[in-house]
């Protein structure tokens, strides 16, 4: 059912992007309703605006906490259209139909990210706007809601399209999308009265309920439509700000897939300090069949690519250092679905951009949220990340031989990527590059064959390599089979009640364990 838009409320936060709205809804002649700041711009973009005081012959009050809670807007929003009772109260009230709202939330998330007290972030929490919001969503029947700036150019393109119209299907899409924008407002708004809570409230005696156990129903109110989802008849969206993260330079939209590996990518690339040798990973399903570290970009790239070639076609590829001309003239040669940079040097992007689906993507420095969470069964869990990553400090030594400079340096490298790989895993490596891991099998044994296996095919003599395992050895087995192979030295958590069995297979082969007392599994 075709709704035209005669009239329409706005009042927003953030006014970039709302220039080409306004303009069309003043040139359909749609009457507009605003608030402060959101008039004040309206009134320099030339159209005409009508104050929302004069709405309502109520003004403001309260330091502006109080506008648009008003029945004269309220009841132009939620009356009904096609119940007779509700257009004759209406008109009896004077109230005029409201047919569109545009309305932001006040930066609460930002706001508290900034470490302002708590009375600015108070002031942040949005009550008439929320309201808005849910009203418009809830009679979506008759009105079209616009929940945020990055629906703005969608809007717009839509309503020149259908001549300042709505359809059904429209306007319930975005009262979805607003909805989850109140959601996800509501829950930060509660995650941040919980935090405070359990500052002063350390412990809660058992069986009583958590204040804070409340379901998050979406990762945030950015949405971006995907192509589809993990496969083509999985329909798919991503619920975050993509464009906090990185800059996209050149290729096509990213996919569902695309994103797990990405985010895959990025967490990995976190463990090599971006002031330590040049760093380049390529991932594959979320797991590395090449990484490497070398005193070049272009050498890192060159060894993380010899250590599967194979699965490196189509993958995602991660760096440490800006592109430059020499690194982009290989990775040119290579087909790839994403490659991820903090830059790209002037003479390399011209190249990497010549395949049109190549997707190029500039990272920023952003800080990750403390939480990872997933719908699970009926509802979703919650743990905190994986922060923890164990170096040579903390390395116990448990064998007669201990393990060389060299090869501790190649323990610490391979611990790294062992974190990041699919339970259960091998990651058998020299310093500074990955030779072959044993990816997601059901028994550690048959994680390091497939290692073993993998290295060989590639043309890797594991003579003097090491191994790290995610997770400890219950029996003596896999010691045997590395030893057999010319692995020299072991890390692994430690923990098994057959621990020494390990241990003594290691010095009778001559081999150096160490133990770090962190487990690793990643399901």
């Amino acid at each position: 059912m075709s709704q035209p838009i005669r009239s329409a409320l706005i009042s927003v936060y953030y006014k970039d992007r709302l220039g080409p709205l306004v303009d069309l809804l003043s040139q359909h002649g749609v009457t507009i309703y605003s608030t402060g700041g959101t008039q004040q711009f309206i009134e320099e973009q030339g159209a005409a605006v009508t104050a929302v005081e004069d709405l309502t012959g109520f003004p403001a009050v309260f330091g502006g906490r109080v506008k648009t809670l008003h029945p004269k807007v309220f009841g132009g929003i939620l009356h009904r259209r096609h119940e007779a009772s509700d257009l004759a109260e209406a008109a009896q009230h004077e109230i005029p139909p409201i047919d569109l709202v545009v309305v932001d939330l006040y930066p609460f998330e930002e706001t508290v990210a900034s470490g302002a007290p708590e009375a600015d972030v108070i002031e942040k929490i949005d009550i008439g706007g929320i309201s808005l919001l849910r009203a418009a969503a809830k009679n979506y029947r008759d009105v079209l809601v616009v929940s945020s700036r990055d629906q703005y150019a969608a809007v717009t393109e839509l309503l020149a399209q259908k001549n300042c119209a709505t359809d059904l299907e429209d306007r319930k899409r975005y009262a979805a999308a607003a909805f989850a924008a109140t959601a996800h407002y509501d829950t930060e708004i509660g995650r941040y009265f919980a935090a405070s809570q359990s500052e002063k409230v350390k412990s809660k005696s058992a069986g009583q309920k958590q204040a804070d156990s409340y379901q998050l129903t979406a990762n945030s109110s950015e949405e971006t439509p995907l192509r589809y989802g993990e496969n083509p008849h999985q329909a798919g969206t991503f619920h975050g700000d993509l464009s906090a993260l990185f800059d996209q330079l050149h290729g096509k939209q990213l996919s569902y897939n695309n994103l797990v590996d990405v985010d895959a990518a990025v967490l990995l690339m976190r463990e090599f300090d971006a002031a330590g040798p040049a760093a380049c990973a390529i991932l594959k399903h979320t797991n590395a069949c090449g990484v490497a570290q070398a005193d070049t970009l272009h050498q890192a790239y060159l060894n993380a690519l010899s250590c599967d070639p194979v699965s490196a076609f189509g993958g995602v590829i991660i760096v440490n250092r800006p592109v430059d001309a020499a690194t982009a003239d290989e990775l040119n040669k290579l087909f790839f679905e994403v490659l991820i940079a903090p830059e790209f040097e002037a003479e390399s992007l011209p190249l990497l951009q010549s395949k049109k689906n190549r997707i190029l993507l500039r990272q920023k420095p952003v800080q990750f949220p403390a939480k990872q969470i997933k719908t699970l069964l009926n509802g979703t869990i919650e743990q905190d990340f994986d922060q923890a990553i164990e170096g040579a400090a903390d390395f116990k030594t448990v064998t007669d031989s201990a393990p060389t400079p060299e090869e501790v340096a190649a323990l610490e490298f391979a611990l790294k990527i062992c974190k990041h790989t699919k339970s259960n895993t091998i990651v058998l490596a020299r310093a500074g590059q990955l030779l072959a891991s044993g990816v997601g099998q059901t028994s550690r044994v048959d994680a390091l064959r497939q290692a073993i296996e993998k290295a060989a095919s590639f043309g890797f003599d594991l003579n003097g390599a090491v191994l790290a395992s995610d997770a400890f050895f219950p029996f003596p087995d896999c010691v045997e089979i590395a030893g057999a192979a010319g692995i020299r030295a072991v890390v692994q958590p430690g923990g098994s009640i057959k621990d020494q069995d390990s241990i003594a297979a290691c010095n009778q082969l001559g081999m150096a364990m160490v133990l770090t007392g962190v487990r690793h599994f990643k399901h």
